[in-house]
């Protein structure tokens, strides 16, 4: 019986993601896990879900199988293959590519990163905060301390490639004798076979858990930066470092304020007789209120400047300024005199002004209230 195309199996396209080839193995090693599905043909399929994402979550083996599929190029090509375990021909091998001799399959590695986006309100990524997010992230299993074997049981040396996880084989080519060196497919590159795997794991070695982990999100932060929490990502792999955790920030978007860096910037409406005559009037900052002088004949689009009214800078370098722009509004209800004035006005100056709606007043109530 042929086997299925791996992308099938988990049911992604030929070009997706890590990540997404990764979620999509989660999902269907949940639902066909043996303890958790009783039916018959379960285990079958659960063995096919892990043996696509052990070949596609693998760039050298995702590689191989994109180019050759099912088949192994190094059978019936010349003739006179043969395995060569751990040693001859692997030591010619390494003096003329590998140069630093064979990894060892067991040695420790570090653990995936992760990537968590964190959604804050404008003003939270003002003035900073503290929150405690969940993550999902793979942990060494507890039931057999990540060695994927049942509990009482241990992983065995390979007998196939003697525990270097990789197979050195020779074949006749039209150019002579090569040696090609390939990942042992007893193991998979393990070096050790499991006879009894645990039944927490399935032989993995590590479970999927939500770990809540503690953020002091800093003041100033801005959307797009992210944080690094080391240690915090996916456990190491044969006793290795964990990974890291990168937070990715959304900062969500304030109808009044805007960020630009440091600077704070926003709009704030004149009355036409304001403007003309000058005032004194309160604007909302990010902390509270503030007092402005407008001085007469003051247009659309003048900018006053607050200093060290702005963010905080997220590296501790100062404050930047909340950047004032006003908008003159243009008056809706006139009597019959004002209009007169108005026009008497107009026609002297040759001034005009835009019409305005009632829907700005509205933010800068709501900013004044400090929402």
């Amino acid at each position: 019986m042929s086997k299925r195309d791996f992308y099938e199996v988990l049911g992604v396209s030929e070009d997706a993601s890590a990540d997404e080839i990764k979620k999509a193995y989660r999902k269907l090693a949940r639902k066909y896990h043996p303890d958790v599905n009783k039916e018959d043909d379960a285990e079958e399929k659960f063995k096919e879900v892990k043996e696509a994402y052990d070949t596609l979550s693998d760039s050298q083996k995702k590689a191989h199988y994109d180019q050759f599929g099912h088949a192994d190029p190094n059978q019936g090509f010349g003739g006179g293959a043969g395995d060569f375990g751990g040693s001859g021909f692997g030591d010619i091998f390494d003096m003329f590519f590998g140069g630093g001799g064979r990894r060892d399959p067991n040695a420790p590695r570090q653990g995936a990163d992760l990537q968590y986006t964190m959604t804050l309100e404008f003003k939270e990524a003002v003035f900073g905060k503290e929150e405690e997010i969940e993550i999902p992230r793979e942990e060494s299993c507890q039931t057999c301390s990540g060695s994927g074997a049942k509990p009482g049981t241990s992983p065995e040396t390979c007998g196939r490639c003697g525990g270097s996880g990789q197979l050195n084989v020779e074949q006749n080519t039209p150019f002579g004798r090569v040696v090609n060196r390939r990942i042992c497919d007893r193991c998979e590159g393990s070096g050790q076979t499991i006879k009894d795997k645990c039944n927490t794991c399935g032989g993995d070695g590590r479970v999927e858990k939500r770990k809540k982990v503690k953020v002091r999100v800093p003041a100033g932060i801005d959307h797009g930066q992210q944080m690094r929490q080391a240690g915090q990502g996916e456990a190491g792999v044969n006793g290795g470092p964990p990974g890291d955790l990168y937070i990715v920030i959304n900062v969500k978007p304030h109808e009044f304020f805007e960020r630009d860096g440091d600077h704070v910037r926003c709009e704030m409406p004149l009355t036409f007789t304001q403007a003309a005559l000058g005032d004194e009037i309160e604007v909302p900052a990010l902390s509270g209120k503030v007092k402005i002088k407008v001085p007469a004949g003051t247009q659309t689009g003048k900018q006053f400047r607050l200093k060290g009214k702005g963010a905080p800078n997220v590296h501790g370098r100062g404050t930047g300024d909340q950047l004032i722009t006003v908008r003159v509004i243009t008056p809706k209800k006139l009597s019959d005199k004002q209009k007169s004035l108005l026009k008497e006005f107009a026609d002297e100056s040759g001034e005009t002004v835009d019409e305005h709606s009632d829907s700005f007043f509205d933010k800068v109530k709501r900013a004044f209230r400090g929402d």
